[in-house]
C-alpha cells in the first residue's frame, strides 16, 4: 500500500508541474484542497508548491485559497461522519484501514478536541480521519472550525511563505521533507503550549 501511495504521489507531483501554468491551476488547487480534507489521499501542498514555484509573488492568494477550500472540505468530512457514517464514512475509513486510529482519535477528542483537530490540520496526520471522526463524535462545530482554520492556515501559509522567501531552490526540499518539517514545527508549538 505504501509503495502504491508513493507511486501516486510521484504521478501527482509530475501532473502538478505540468498544470501549474495553465488557467486551471486555481481550479485544481481548490479541488485538491477540498477533497483531501474529506476523502482524497494526496495533500494539496504538492500542487501549492508547484504553483508557487512559478508565481511565488501571489503566495498569499494561493495559500488563502488552499486554506479556505481545505476548511470547506473539512466540513464535508464532518457531515460525512455526522450524517452519513454508515454509508460513506465507514467505507472511507475501511479503504484507508483507519479503524484503530479512529479509536485513538476518540481519546484525543475527549482529552482536548481543539488541539487534536489543530494538530491533524497542520501535520501529516490524516486530516480526513479527524474531520470524519469529529462529525461522528459530534465535536462542537465552532471548535472544529477554529482549530481547522488555524491548523490549515498555518500549514499552507508556511508553505507559501517559504516559497516566497526561498523560491524554486526550496521546491525539492519542501516536497521531500515536508512531513519532517511540519512535525518539527508542531513539536515547537506543543512545547510552547506546555510551558506558556
Amino acid at each position: 500500500m505504501k509503495n502504491l501511495i508513493k507511486e501516486y504521489q510521484i504521478k501527482i507531483k509530475d501532473w502538478s508541474v505540468r498544470h501549474v501554468t495553465g488557467g486551471r491551476a486555481v481550479f485544481w488547487l481548490a479541488v485538491f484542497s477540498f477533497s483531501e480534507a474529506s476523502f482524497f489521499l494526496i495533500p494539496p501542498d504538492i500542487l501549492l508548491v508547484a504553483i508557487l514555484s512559478v508565481t511565488s509573488q501571489r503566495w498569499l492568494y494561493y495559500s488563502s485559497l488552499a486554506t479556505i477550500f481545505s476548511v470547506l472540505g473539512g466540513f464535508l468530512g464532518y457531515a460525512i461522519g455526522f450524517l452519513f457514517f454508515s454509508t460513506i464514512g465507514e467505507p472511507i475509513v475501511s479503504f484507508y484501514n483507519l479503524h484503530e486510529q479512529m479509536l485513538v482519535v476518540s481519546q484525543h477528542f475527549s482529552d482536548n478536541a481543539f488541539l487534536a483537530i489543530f494538530l491533524s490540520a497542520f501535520t501529516p496526520i490524516p486530516y480526513k480521519l479527524f474531520t470524519i471522526s469529529a462529525g461522528f463524535f459530534k465535536i462542537d462545530l465552532l471548535t472544529f472550525f477554529v482549530a481547522s482554520l488555524l491548523g490549515r492556515g498555518m500549514r499552507f501559509f508556511s508553505v507559501g511563505f517559504i516559497m516566497k522567501k526561498f523560491g524554486k531552490q526550496m521546491v525539492s526540499y519542501i516536497l521531500k521533507y515536508f512531513d519532517i518539517i511540519s512535525l518539527l514545527i508542531i513539536l515547537v508549538v506543543i512545547i510552547i503550549l506546555l510551558f506558556v
